[in-house]
């Protein structure tokens, strides 16, 4: 087989590949072979079928599959052995005639290569970095608390309505007409439940101040929650669409109040957070593993603004790089073909900054010795699965209820790529951090948080 590379501008490739007879026909052969001695044909003993048959029902195909098989194979081999960074898939070249494998070969196939740009990134101690430390103060403490406490509640039965609890509500809804009767054949939902805290408008919400048990409160649930049908058919247990049916007044008689009541901040709320293994034997204890916990949850939170950091920083020091437009946007149609070259000409752009982001990526991964394994991978998903439980203050999660989550989300093919890369920019940071010259600043998790969102 002859292989030529034509690339001129450094980032358009043209690969020619020219099949003969030789590079194929061997392969042809066995697996004709092959398939006659497998071939149950009416008329002939099994492997008795004369090879000018099997060649006439089988050859055409079996051809074509050896010389897409070589083509595949060699094309790969000419890439790797001339180490040429190729951006996704070859694409048939435009200028390619159609071949027909009818005729006798040789055979020439083209193939458009996109090629990666050529640049070159290096990070020392001459480069420095903001790198932000976030302050575990006496405040983030007291929000962690209350976020267990609350999490860890309850609800009393209360007399009376207080606006300033979170107090729920129950009771029998019924429609009523335009004379605040009763509507004959209209909606009654018995036992619905309802906390005015989040009605959004207050004229409607202030109708419930001081309410008590038995009291009968008229309302209007489409003034209440304007502009969300959802909630609105929710309360009233109908279908979105319906809606706009029931638009008048409601009466509401309460039945029942409940209120709210954040945990006590003792040995049974720091048990159910941290578990008999903390041994937390009084609140500094407790405040000292928040704090902890904190600090440990915030330096992930440092990295990956870092990491940010180090993105914008080296893609200046980069610049502009050039990219087969051309191909690219043939390459994403193609995998995308679903969604048009509209959605191309909308996301390419985007597509090409993340692309630069990800050569940068490789290039110092590979300049610092840094490689992503299974392990890297599998941690990935038991931190995705850690933060999800912490979520719902969930913080000692056993390891191997952990593990077990971690590997049912490993089991979906479309998170192994975001976990590939929230391993790499991990090892990235801790790398990195020791590399070049870090401006440490202290801020609170407020102003932090202004600055990721900048």
């Amino acid at each position: 087989m002859k292989i030529s590379f034509e690339n001129p501008d450094k980032v358009n490739g043209l690969m020619t590949l020219t099949v003969e007879e030789s590079d194929y026909k061997d392969e042809v052969e066995k697996t004709l072979k092959d398939y006659r001695k497998r071939a149950n044909i009416p008329g002939f003993r099994q492997g008795q079928v004369p090879m000018g048959m099997i060649k006439r029902q089988y050859g055409p195909q079996v051809k074509m599959e050896a010389i897409n098989k070589i083509l595949g194979e060699n094309l790969q081999k000419y890439i790797t052995d001339n180490k040429i960074q190729m951006l996704g898939q070859p694409m048939s070249a435009e200028g390619q005639e159609a071949v027909d494998l009818e005729k006798d070969a040789p055979y020439v196939f083209k193939f458009d290569i996109a090629v990666a740009p050529e640049f070159k990134i290096e990070l020392s101690g001459k480069n420095k970095i903001d790198y932000y430390d976030i302050a575990v103060d006496d405040k983030l403490i007291d929000q962690q608390v209350e976020m267990f406490q609350s999490r860890a509640g309850h609800y009393d039965k209360a007399e009376t309505y207080d606006p300033e609890q979170r107090d729920l509500l129950k009771g029998d809804l019924r429609e009523l007409d335009k004379n605040g009767n009763t509507l004959e054949g209209g909606i009654t939902v018995e036992g619905a439940s309802l906390m005015p805290q989040f009605i959004k408008v207050d004229k409607q919400k202030k109708l419930f101040d001081g309410a008590k048990v038995g009291d009968i409160i008229t309302f209007n649930p489409t003034k209440a929650y304007p502009d969300n049908d959802i909630e609105v058919s929710s309360l009233l247990k109908i279908k979105k669409e319906e809606v706009a049916e029931h638009k008048g007044d409601f009466s509401f008689q309460i039945t029942e109040i409940s209120r709210f009541v954040k945990a006590e901040n003792n040995a049974e709320l720091w048990k159910s957070v941290y578990g008999e293994a903390a041994d937390i034997k009084d609140e500094a204890g407790f405040r000292k593993a928040i704090a902890e916990g904190l600090a440990e949850q915030l330096k992930g939170d440092s990295d990956y603004k870092f990491i940010q950091d180090l993105r914008a920083y080296c893609e200046k020091k980069v610049g502009k790089l050039t990219f087969p437009d051309a191909i690219l946007k043939r390459i994403m149609l193609a995998n995308n073909q679903d969604k048009g070259e509209e959605f191309v000409d909308k996301n390419y752009e985007q597509s090409i900054k993340e692309l630069t982001w990800h050569l940068i990526k490789e290039q110092l991964a590979q300049a610092h010795g840094i490689k992503v394994d299974d392990n890297d991978v599998r941690e990935s998903a038991r931190q995705m699965a850690r933060a999800q439980f912490a979520q719902y203050g969930m913080n000692n999660v056993p390891d191997d209820y952990l593990n077990g989550y971690a590997d049912e989300m490993l089991k979906k093919r479309e998170n192994i790529d975001s976990f590939v890369e929230a391993a790499l920019d991990r090892k990235l940071a801790a790398t990195l951090k020791d590399v070049v010259k870090l401006n440490k600043k202290s801020v609170s998790l407020e102003e932090f948080n202004k600055l990721v969102n900048e």
